[in-house]
């Protein structure tokens, strides 16, 4: 039998109610541990607010912008002629370290810059192997710079998308990755109009906030698996728009060249997000744009490629949602974690995206 009177209210003095508390807390982080949303620890914070335990279930809320994958894998064997070199960044917003790829084939004339924001728990040789970003720097002839997420910043190495001080210009992280891309563009006299930003998940979220704070430094946008920016405010609406409820959304004046890859068997952000993401993309364009829709397959996978063109009938927006993808990187790498090898090869179509010769 179960004595339901046991756990009745009673009034308690400071070292039993702290106590109390201390148990609470300690409940509410297994709690989240069960559901993936901390480090599952079990240590209750001893400053006895429940602070420490919402920073673990905020980190562990980035962890799930991840799909289900294996450990950081080290970045492939660099080609003779080319560097994949560490560098650090620094402004009043704070300090980022990153790593640039430059091909063997810049030699001959460097075509432009793509920026990669890595997804949570990732590491710029890890995303940059997954990707497959560099072999196509290599037969393009563009720059790569993989931005590093500070552990200090975030647990999980998670970009800090929901954040309401890291999604406006000269604001927090989007000032330190702006300033990063700047830097890398006078040390290798890239192309202004040349310079393109991508992510996926949680690094797909802040490309989406670059390309709308940044237009006159980010031509195009590629977000795998993302949010649209503004999505969220703080940890309760970041719950909300991954789930695909109640997202907002930041209001726009110009549209952003945007391509969208999203997977529509996607547990972690819901697939509702890319298509949020394509209407935010248009925002500020003309009220009436001309849109295709085609079904196709690739890699062993359909997908549906819906492409919206501007007045001048240029790919404005294109948004890829594949059948039967999670929450990882279509047609990627299987060196690199987070991936998926079937389905069309994202890396590829946003390179041929930012490059087209109408863009």
């Amino acid at each position: 039998m179960i004595n339901f009177n046991v756990g009745a209210w009673r009034p308690t003095t400071g070292q039993a109610r702290a106590a109390r508390l201390a148990s609470a807390n300690d409940l509410v982080t297994r709690t989240l541990a069960q559901h993936g949303l901390t480090s599952g620890s079990g240590t209750a914070s001893s400053h006895g607010d429940g602070s420490e335990t919402m920073r673990s279930a905020l980190s562990g809320l980035m962890a799930r912008l991840q799909p289900d994958g294996g450990p950081a894998t080290p970045p492939a064997d660099i080609p003779a002629g080319a560097a994949f070199a560490e560098d650090a960044f620094t402004c009043a917003a704070g300090t980022r370290r990153y790593h640039t790829y430059v091909p063997a084939s810049a030699r001959e004339g460097i075509t432009g810059l793509v920026v990669m924001l890595h997804g949570c728990t990732q590491t710029p040789e890890d995303f940059a192997v997954g990707t497959g970003m560099n072999a196509l720097a290599e037969q393009h002839r563009f720059v790569v710079v993989y931005p590093q997420q500070s552990r200090g910043d975030n647990a999980q190495s998670c970009w800090n998308w929901f954040s309401r001080g890291d999604q406006m210009r000269d604001r927090g992280e989007p000032a330190i990755l702006a300033g990063l891309t700047r830097e890398v563009i006078a040390r290798h006299a890239i192309p202004a109009d040349k310079v393109f930003v991508a992510g996926l998940s949680a690094g797909a979220a802040m490309a989406v906030i670059l390309g709308g704070a940044y237009p006159d430094l980010f031509h195009a946008v590629g977000a795998h698996s993302g949010l649209p920016a503004g999505a969220a405010k703080d940890v309760t609406s970041a719950f909300s728009a991954m789930a695909g409820r109640e997202a907002g959304s930041a209001p726009r004046d110009t549209p952003t060249r945007t391509i969208v890859f999203h997977g529509d068997a996607d547990a972690t952000v819901h697939p509702s997000n890319g298509a949020a993401i394509v209407r935010q993309a248009l925002e500020g364009g003309p009220a009436q744009s001309l849109q295709t829709d085609a079904e196709r397959a690739a890699g062993g996978r359909s997908y549906r490629l819906s492409t919206t063109y501007d007045a001048d009938g240029a790919e404005a927006v294109e948004h890829w949602l594949i059948e039967g993808l999670g929450h990882a990187w279509s047609g990627g790498q299987p060196a690199g974690s987070y991936t998926d090898p079937k389905g069309p090869d994202a890396s590829a179509e946003m390179v041929r995206f930012f490059f087209s010769p109408s863009s």
